[in-house]
């Protein structure tokens, strides 16, 4: 069933939504010289690694320097910016979800590298697909918001981000239900048009500190 609902919901996001697709395509290959898809290695159900899909909002071959970004990051285009604050360059993972590798709602997924560093305990989030939203993502703001300049942008996140964002994923998993995924989509809803209208969430490591305390 949970099939069937990933399906056509996104079948339905990208058919009603395709003409500001295709402006947000063009923006981005306009903005800056590169693909206008940015294919991520991140691990899915069980760990196997997929290609995770999102609109480019960095200079070509800026994951060279690894895949956390930091609050005013210079790799970031000016499209890219936009597309961030706005979480619309996260659309393309629907196309994810048609092919099965992500799950509308479910924890976010991680690169191979950082999954790598799981304790056996935090390795129970790869027991579900990962997902398009979920908990964390409504709980927390812009995660490079909250990297401080001056440090480095993956050490500060494994050393102070992971840990909290995966204690609540696992949180959530222990009472998921189908009620309470379509309330996330919901909520998603509502937090993408504050975005729109430029409401932001706190910062990242705020909100997370708070929903685990």
């Amino acid at each position: 069933m949970r099939r069937i609902v990933d399906v056509l919901f996104s079948l339905t996001v990208l058919l009603l939504f395709s003409p500001a697709l295709a402006a947000i395509a063009l923006a981005v290959v306009t903005d800056s010289r590169g693909p206008v898809l940015y294919r991520a290695r991140r691990c899915g159900l069980g760990g196997k690694v997929f290609r995770m899909w999102k609109f480019r909002t960095m200079i070509m071959d800026a994951d060279r320097a690894g895949p956390i970004t930091s609050r005013n990051d210079p790799r970031i285009t000016r499209a890219g910016r936009l597309l961030r604050s706005t979480k619309l360059d996260e659309m393309p993972q629907f196309l994810n979800v048609l092919f099965g590798d992500m799950t509308l709602v479910g924890p976010r997924p991680e690169t191979p590298e950082i999954v790598a560093l799981y304790t056996p305990i935090q390795r129970a989030v790869l027991e579900v697909k990962p997902g398009v939203t979920g908990r964390v993502q409504l709980e927390a703001g812009e995660e490079s918001d909250s990297i401080p300049e001056g440090v480095q942008p993956q050490q500060y996140y494994l050393e102070h981000l992971l840990a909290p964002k995966l204690s609540m994923d696992l949180a959530y998993l222990k009472v998921r239900t189908a009620w309470s995924d379509v309330r996330i989509l919901g909520e998603t809803a509502a937090y993408v048009q504050r975005c729109l209208a430029g409401r932001k969430r706190p910062p990242y490591s705020e909100s997370i500190h708070e929903a685990t305390n």
